[in-house]
């Protein structure tokens, strides 16, 4: 299964649309970064399984509601089935940071979930199936790593300041999404 194209599990706040300190709390606050929605089309339409992998806690933190983030979902997959792409699943951790659950990153337990779903491993022992974990902040780097999926790091989101923090693994480095999507599909296509 060398030449089978990874599946591509991609961080949401940062990463495909804009983050904010402050968190993004409603739908009209949901904005793509630009050129992510082409990137997701244009892997999708190459025949990439994308999966969004996020971290909610602004649910635990009362900030906005599960009808709220499944709206802006909506929005996302919209966006992407619009330009011709599909979005295969999107996993949330809605809990916060001190509520010791297994899905929040750097915790693999929503990657674990894809990996049920699809009757896979990433892990490199008993790989069956490439997966690359992109992210804008460690903790997605490293949810993904423990998983066993090639880590790669986008400067968009806290990507600038993630790129200088200490890890204990290499990753690949992209200017946004739409860097990445062209470099896979070069390398894929």
């Amino acid at each position: 299964m060398a030449n089978s194209k990874p599946i591509i599990l991609l961080d949401r706040d940062g990463v495909i649309n804009y983050d904010s300190d402050q968190y993004v709390k409603t739908l009209e606050e949901w904005v793509p970064i630009p050129g992510s929605i082409e990137a997701i089309a244009a892997l999708s339409k190459a025949g990439f399984q994308i999966y969004v992998v996020t971290n909610q806690s602004g649910i635990a933190r009362g900030y906005y509601d599960e009808d709220t983030l499944h709206a802006m979902h909506s929005k996302m997959t919209q966006l992407v089935e619009a330009k011709g792409g599909l979005i295969s699943g999107i996993k949330y951790c809605p809990h916060g940071p001190n509520d010791n659950c297994q899905c929040r990153k750097p915790k693999s337990g929503m990657i674990e979930a894809i990996e049920q779903e699809l009757g896979t491993s990433f892990q490199t022992n008993t790989q069956t199936v490439k997966a690359i974990m992109v992210g804008d902040s460690k903790r997605d780097l490293e949810a993904g790593y423990a998983r066993g999926c090639e880590p790669a790091l986008v400067l968009t989101g806290k990507g600038r300041d993630t790129q200088y923090k200490a890890f204990s693994f290499p990753f690949k480095v992209y200017t946004d999404l739409a860097a990445f999507s062209l470099a896979l599909l070069h390398q894929y296509c």
